[in-house]
């Protein structure tokens, strides 16, 4: 069963939850961890992608999207907008508003809450999803300093 982490910060701002999950996909990648990105709004997937290219100065977090027939990508990153990959990734990085099936099934899981309300209640349902499925998620409560 994997690990899942609920990363919360008390920001609403629009890109807030996006900067704070590109922080700990950059964490990941230089752990040497193979990350999937799932996000099934398009545009908040997009919105993410750019985000990877400018979120830091001098940051590089080498990222490609999953191919439609689920074929592995030569990143060790991949964003994904509901497609499974091949191969399992050690970590997910989930911005959906669901628990994706592939969480299940990965050593790790990290989960971004922000301030903003409809989010929060999304984030809450997810919280509550991993306890029904026996998992212990852990939160930790991010302000403005990096990771």
């Amino acid at each position: 069963m994997p690990q899942v982490d609920f990363y919360v910060t008390e920001a609403a701002e629009a890109d807030a939850r996006l900067r704070l999950a590109c922080r700990v996909t950059e964490k990941a990648y230089l752990a040497g961890l193979s990350v999937l990105v799932w996000c099934r709004a398009e545009g908040e997937l997009a919105r993410f992608d750019e985000l990877l290219w400018t979120f830091a100065d001098g940051s590089f977090v080498p990222h490609e999207s999953v191919a439609p027939e689920g074929g592995p990508t030569g990143a060790p990153v991949a964003l994904s907008g509901g497609i499974e990959p091949s191969s399992l990734p050690d970590i997910v990085v989930n911005l959906d508003a669901e628990v994706p099936g592939i969480a299940l099934r990965v050593a790790r899981v990290a989960e971004f809450i922000d301030g903003e309300e409809n989010r929060r209640a999304e984030g809450r349902a997810r919280f509550r999803r991993y306890r029904e499925q026996g998992l212990v998620p852990i939160t930790h409560q991010v302000g403005a300093a990096p990771l």
